[in-house]
């Protein structure tokens, strides 16, 4: 029964890890190109600033007021990541974005192992919900760098 749930975690770290490393592929063809990350930066910014809010059915929509917006943790990550993007940016300086932010908004705030949970199961729940509804946006709004 141990060695079952072992192999079973272990596949998982295995999957993620794959899933890890075939984004970081396609992140550098992407980013190797000007002309993709000029039409994946226009993109973002008309979603974000137009077609974002009102896109049916999405779960943040109650972010009608745009500086309600600017104060979500989620969406500042994203904003920082979006200020980094250009062409022939590394990925680790992406991920490094990441891993500061994570590091000031959910790992230094916490207190304890229990504010610790709860705080970065918060931001994992709403960094999903942030991007499925950016590619739901970017999806509906047939944005050019979205396939």
């Amino acid at each position: 029964s141990s060695s079952s749930t072992e192999v079973t975690a272990f596949i998982a770290r295995l999957r993620r890890k794959t899933d890890l490393s075939n984004m970081a592929k396609t992140m550098r063809k992407v980013l190797n190109s000007e002309s993709k990350v000029t039409v994946l930066q226009s993109d973002l910014r008309a979603v974000i600033n137009q077609g974002f809010l009102d896109v049916p059915g999405n779960l943040l929509q109650k972010f009608r007021d745009p500086e309600e917006l600017q104060n979500d943790i989620e969406f500042k990550c994203l904003n920082d990541l979006m200020a980094l993007l250009a062409p022939c940016t590394d990925i680790r300086v992406l991920l490094n974005c990441v891993s500061s932010n994570l590091q000031a908004f959910v790992i230094q705030p916490s207190r304890s192992k229990e504010e610790f949970k709860n705080l970065a199961s918060d931001f994992q729940l709403k960094w999903s919900f942030l991007l499925n509804a950016v590619g739901k946006a970017m999806t509906l709004n047939y944005a050019e760098s979205f396939g």
